[in-house]
């Protein structure tokens, strides 16, 4: 199964995608999870994000393909993994096409997971409080949510003309959830 999960900041993807990966027994690749570790490691790729995100800009798509490349190439994604996080823009669209060619494999669904904005504001809130993640400020979940709708959410409507898109409400009980995802997929 290789799968992606898409939704807006705070609809629930990575706590869906570790429920999926459990069930399917696959990894969750998740963009943003990948970049922390590196600039949390000092890592040569973190330190090359950190350029950009010092700044309060985004990590440019080239740095964000080459890492996706990278990760879906390695062994334990021979049987599938789900990626969170990524693609989030049109020409992460085509990069991804490219690679899944490259390896000689296909996208089977993509999840897009749904929620009104207040909703999402809400859960936002919540982690920052219980997280205390610096990134989850007022002014920076109303960017990221800005960003969603204008860059990533039209990417819904590439994968809905290739008959890949499995939309599924994202508020409820989170092993509800799991179940529709699941149920849908087939």
């Amino acid at each position: 199964m290789r799968l992606l999960i898409m939704g807006p900041q705070g609809v629930g993807k990575g706590t869906q995608a570790a429920l999926l990966a459990e069930h399917y027994g696959i990894p969750t690749i998740s963009t943003g999870d990948i970049f922390r570790y590196n600039i949390k490691n000092k890592t040569e790729l973190g330190l090359e994000a950190m350029s950009y995100t010092d700044k309060g800009e985004l990590v440019p798509d080239s740095l964000t393909n080459k890492i996706v490349k990278d990760r879906l190439a390695k062994e334990d994604c021979a049987n599938g993994w789900i990626l969170d996080g990524y693609p989030r823009n049109a020409s992460q669209v085509e990069a991804l096409d490219e690679m899944l060619a490259e390896l000689g494999t296909k996208l089977d669904h993509v999840v897009a997971l749904e929620a009104g904005r207040d909703v999402l504001l809400e859960r936002m809130k919540k982690r920052a409080a219980e997280q205390g993640r610096a990134d989850d400020t007022p002014e920076a979940i109303a960017k990221r949510l800005e960003t969603y709708e204008k860059e990533t959410a039209p990417l819904l409507d590439t994968y809905k003309s290739r008959g890949l898109l499995v939309a599924v409400n994202g508020v409820g009980e989170i092993d509800e959830i799991s179940k529709k995802i699941i149920a849908e997929l087939g």
